[in-house]
């Protein structure tokens, strides 16, 4: 009988990697599964940090509009322009080109014009006009007088001249207060 080493070699080969082969799949199993968790678990951060800077750009988008549309409503003199910007921020979006621009009946406007048009159109945000000017009378002046009212003298006690001078006192202060003098 002869027997053919080659191809007792050769089977016993074979035999060894099928038996290697079993031995080392589990291992290969968990190291793969291992990776998949590590590669799931990156991509699950890696979206966050998108989601996560999507919401800064926004954020930040927002508060550039937000300056450039406040700083237009100074620019045209109003003084008051949180609630002037309240009124117009709506209305103004980034067009296709990345200027700011509102969107009105007519179609697109410029952030500048729009401004410029809404102030015209809503003096009451500019401030108050100052009376004054050729052939004007001056507004009535009271005298402007030197000595003040000590504040601890004012009470139920005081005579009528005394309480007299306290009230021109208070008309002359807030007068001039109101006036922004």
């Amino acid at each position: 009988m002869q027997v053919d080493v080659q191809a007792v070699v050769q089977q016993a080969i074979q035999e060894y990697m099928r038996q290697d082969t079993t031995r080392r799949e589990p291992a290969y199993k968990a190291e793969l599964q291992e990776e998949r968790r590590r590669r799931e678990q990156l991509e699950r951060r890696l979206n966050t940090l998108v989601e996560e800077n999507k919401h800064a750009r926004k954020i930040a988008e927002e508060a550039e509009r937000g300056s450039a549309i406040r700083a237009e409503l100074q620019q045209n003199g109003v003084v008051k322009i949180d609630l002037a910007y309240k009124a117009v921020q709506d209305g103004i979006v980034r067009g296709e080109d990345g200027r700011l621009q509102a969107k009105t009946d007519q179609g697109e406007v410029p952030l500048r014009e729009y401004i410029s048009d809404f102030v015209a159109q809503n003096p009451e945000f500019l401030p108050a006009r100052i009376s004054g000017g050729s052939g004007v009378t001056g507004a009535h002046k009271a005298p402007v007088t030197s000595g003040g009212i000590d504040v601890e003298k004012i009470g139920p006690g005081m005579s009528k001249d005394d309480l007299e001078r306290a009230r021109q006192e208070i008309l002359r202060v807030a007068s001039q207060s109101l006036r922004g003098v």
